[in-house]
């Protein structure tokens, strides 16, 4: 399984004052160490480190499934996730939502569901065998905010 860390160009925009999905610039603050994912690097932001904190539509364009909500970004430069498995930010929280979507960027209805933490690799190769999901989106469970996304086979080695 390969997660996806948020798009870079996105990334390196908003960390140089551009807009977020929303048109506004991003909100500095500073972590307290918990429940603060970067979704970049995948891990925690750590307590005492400015962050950014930003709407975000990883979609290429609006549209009804097009869901756009909060995000937290190291502020400053760290090394996009890279590797299989699952990254630190999928180890923090019992369970996760899951939602398989099409090419199309519009959510299969019947891949959506809050899945266990130690079942989170499974259950994404499960969708990703359907025909119809080209990608599956990882989300809190508790506050719906988009974490990763993890596309293509269904190979969870």
């Amino acid at each position: 399984m390969q997660c996806e860390p948020y798009d870079q160009s996105f990334v390196d925009a908003v960390r140089a004052g551009g807009p977020d999905a929303n048109g506004q610039p991003a909100e500095r603050a500073v972590s307290d160490g918990a429940g603060n994912p970067c979704r970049s690097c995948l891990r925690d932001i750590a307590r005492g480190e400015a962050m950014l904190v930003l709407a975000a539509r990883p979609f290429p364009v609006p549209q009804p499934y097009a869901e756009t909500g909060p995000i937290f970004l190291h502020a400053e430069s760290c090394t996009p996730w890279r590797g299989d498995g699952v990254p630190p930010v999928l180890e923090t929280s019992p369970d996760y939502l899951v939602k398989g979507y099409g090419a199309d960027d519009r959510i299969r209805y019947g891949t959506g569901a809050i899945v266990a933490a130690n079942r989170i690799a499974a259950e994404v190769a499960a969708r990703l065998a359907r025909d119809d999901v080209a990608y599956v989106d990882l989300r809190s469970a508790r506050n719906n905010c988009f974490l990763t996304r993890v596309r293509g086979s269904a190979d969870i080695g």
